[in-house]
């Protein structure tokens, strides 16, 4: 398929700025893939579609307050540096972007706080990206704590607003467990531990994966030809126990849901010969666009997304391209609210 066959209008005052007040009080539209059929509910509804022995898989990944804000020495310049990843945990060795990338050169040392923690920059990767270290001599967990506070949590630069306090809490969620992610796996925004409970007392089996979300996820793809767009690798995992459990609700028939595009990745990414879920750990730059033959999931949790996006092409090939792209006409039409903190969607 083609990039253009992706791109609607959609008015800016439909992008949520902001989550709602409660998780699971944002809209859900259910879609039926067989019939058709498109239902308008609230996210807490969301049990009524599952049954004992359906099994649902979450991403415990946990965001990390990834941008930095700090200043250049001699100079003093005003500086952002967003982490991507750790490189080495002994020597401090991070992969990051910088802004005002023109300013930023090979080693020159970067101030944050005022003066609590020093960063040199090692080597040029990209145009905007580096590899710096920090030299900081005391314990990890004592470097973790001062990113922690230095950093502000890292929202999507196309939501134009500053973090606040309250995104601390709203832009992580309920289940995250392992840190590592610079974006939060958005699907998994909605839930709370009543939803929790609930599904608990109904018999859905949740089981968790962790993929480490990256920036790669907000990349906008720049060719016309799909197949020639490369997606950023994450680092991801799925543990024996989930693998066990996924399968078995495979051979019973039942259903296997995903919460979230970073789950389908991750499942999509780490499936046997025989068409089962393995245990596996590694980095996976699964692209997925229409046409695509899914192997383990038949349900999918996801939000709505931005236009000529990877997320809303890897719902279009779950749900249909047509269906999934009309459903979105119907969105916008009945105003839902996307991206990040936006409404939710389910298919069926």
């Amino acid at each position: 398929m083609k990039l253009s066959a992706f791109k609607f209008d959609l008015p800016s005052s439909h992008i949520a700025l902001h989550p709602t007040e409660n998780r699971d009080e944002s809209r859900l539209m259910v879609i039926h893939k067989e019939s058709g059929k498109i239902e308008h509910k609230i996210f807490k509804d969301i049990v009524e579609y599952f049954e004992e022995g359906d099994v649902m898989v979450i991403n415990n990944t946990k965001v990390f307050p990834a941008r930095l804000y700090g200043n250049k020495e001699k100079t003093g310049a005003k500086i952002e540096v967003f982490l991507l990843r750790e490189l080495n945990a002994d020597m401090h060795l991070w992969d990051v972007l910088v802004d005002p990338a023109r300013k930023i050169r090979v080693g020159n040392k970067l101030y944050f706080g005022d003066g609590e923690l020093v960063a040199e920059v090692i080597d040029n990767t990209t145009s905007r990206g580096r590899t710096i270290r920090f030299l900081f001599d005391g314990e990890q967990h004592d470097f973790y704590k001062l990113i922690d506070n230095l950093g502000e949590t890292p929202l999507p630069k196309n939501l134009n607003r500053p973090a606040e306090p309250e995104d601390k809490e709203r832009f992580q969620t309920i289940f995250a467990e392992h840190v590592g992610a610079v974006a939060a796996p958005t699907a998994g925004l909605h839930f709370t531990r009543q939803i929790m409970k609930r599904l608990e007392i109904v018999g859905v089996d949740i089981h968790p994966i962790t993929l480490h979300v990256g920036l790669g996820t907000f990349r906008p793809v720049d060719v016309e030809d799909l197949t020639k767009h490369k997606m950023d690798s994450e680092n991801y995992r799925v543990e024996e126990e989930t693998a066990d459990r996924v399968n078995r609700s495979l051979d019973e028939k039942r259903k296997v849901i995903a919460v979230g595009t970073t789950v389908m990745r991750t499942l999509e990414s780490s499936v046997s010969a025989g068409g089962r879920l393995k245990a596996n750990s590694g980095w996976t730059d699964k692209f997925i666009f229409p046409p695509f033959e899914f192997k383990i999931c038949n349900a999918l949790i996801t939000n709505f997304h931005l236009p000529e996006s990877t997320l809303l092409m890897m719902a279009s090939a779950f749900g249909g391209y047509e269906l999934i792209m009309d459903a979105y006409q119907t969105a916008i039409k009945e105003k839902y609210r996307f991206f990040t903190y936006g409404d939710a969607m389910l298919i069926l």
